[in-house]
């Protein structure tokens, strides 16, 4: 098969695990990817509780009860993946190959033995698909000095970039990461902390649902200052890049390290760590982005209708919107990027972008898990 008319397809659940989304693309004459199709297929109820337990630190896995973990992910993300191929059964054998990144469950780039943690069984997708699959994209550009993450800037680049402007690519995600797509050309970028992670975590405990939709429990509270400056305060925010971060560190245990917490309504609380999220965000995009006309959303946050409100008012001047509204599904670049990310890999092409990861140079990323012949 040419690779001129192969399909590629991206497998991630990101740090909320609110679904695992799996992205069709092909590839246009500039090598980016381009959409065909998508959809987000719903985790198991258990086996997300678990997932978030485990991901905040709340559950302690022995070694066999990571074994079943590890399986019992790479399962639903085949059967996503399934669920996706089937809406396409002409296209199937243009598939080359699979880009699974998998549920992170720790994520710790720092230290005198850094590492990120991936799981769901690549060996399990690609028995059950049929297809190559490339997964453990992050272990390499870690092994190499660099933060792992993020690992989307080139692809925002390729797909929004424009010469002579400085534009923001805001990843709403679990946690926020931000693009900055310089009018010179250059790339940076790096995670500025809680985005749906924290609000969606505190709603599910008070309310048994996995998110606050359009953010009405946060607008039902009040912002602490109090709260609000003591969370501020956490020294990753001041942290230069590059820097990532995940739940391992922005938690509910974290949330209630702090004193104030017990004594404030649950919507107060919830309020407040929606403002957290949102101006954390502005003040890195004012740091490192100060001549920034334009800020441009993707991600699961953008359908909260409250955080872009808030995120429109602090942002100001700079115009805010969905990528949708620049031909880009928000909902879906994440997964796109990992299918491009597993065309990198068996072209033997780099993945990471040095000067936002800060790894010692460009790597290929990712391991090859071949399907049955």
């Amino acid at each position: 098969m040419s690779d001129a008319s192969a399909l590629y397809l991206g497998l991630i659940s990101g740090t909320s695990a609110d679904g695992i989304d799996a992205a069709l693309a092909r590839f246009d004459d500039h090598q980016a990817p381009q959409l065909v199709d998508a959809l987000t297929h719903p985790w198991p109820d258990a086996l997300r509780t678990q997932i978030l337990a485990v991901a905040q630190d709340e559950t302690r896995l022995d070694l066999d009860a990571y074994g079943r973990l590890d399986v019992a992910i790479g399962q639903c993300f085949a059967e996503a993946a399934q669920a996706l191929l089937a809406r396409h059964p002409d296209r199937r054998g243009a598939v080359r190959a699979i880009g699974s990144h998998g549920q992170t469950l720790r994520h710790r780039p720092a230290g005198e033995h850094p590492f990120t943690l991936q799981v769901g069984d690549p060996s399990v997708i690609a028995e059950r698909c049929g297809i190559d699959v490339v997964a453990d994209f992050r272990r390499a550009d870690v092994a190499a000095g660099g933060q792992g993450a993020p690992l989307l800037p080139a692809v925002h680049a390729m797909l929004l970039a424009r010469p002579g402007r400085t534009r923001v690519v805001l990843n709403l995600g679990g946690i926020a990461n931000i693009t900055v797509l310089a009018a010179s050309g250059a790339v940076s970028g790096f995670d500025t902390g809680p985005a749906n992670g924290l609000v969606d975590a505190w709603y599910l405990r008070h309310h048994g649902r996995p998110y606050d939709a359009d953010g009405a429990f946060a607008a039902s509270g009040h912002v602490d200052a109090a709260l609000l400056d003591a969370l501020l305060a956490d020294p990753y925010f001041a942290l230069p890049p590059p820097k990532s971060t995940g739940r391992e560190h922005f938690h509910l245990a974290w949330l209630a390290s702090h004193a104030r917490v017990p004594a404030l309504p649950p919507a107060d609380v919830q309020a407040t760590l929606l403002e957290l999220s949102a101006r954390s965000i502005a003040e890195a995009i004012e740091r490192h982005a100060p001549d920034a006309a334009e800020v441009l959303a993707c991600g699961g946050g953008v359908h909260n209708g409250l955080l872009m409100r808030r995120l429109g008012q602090l942002l100001a001047p700079r115009a805010l919107t969905s990528t949708a509204e620049h031909g880009v599904d928000p909902d879906y670049l994440e997964a796109t990027a990992f299918a491009w990310l597993a065309r990198q890999r068996l072209l033997g092409l780099p993945g990471n972008l040095p000067a936002v990861t800060g790894a010692r140079g460009p790597r290929v990323l990712g391991a090859v898990h071949l399907a049955p012949r």
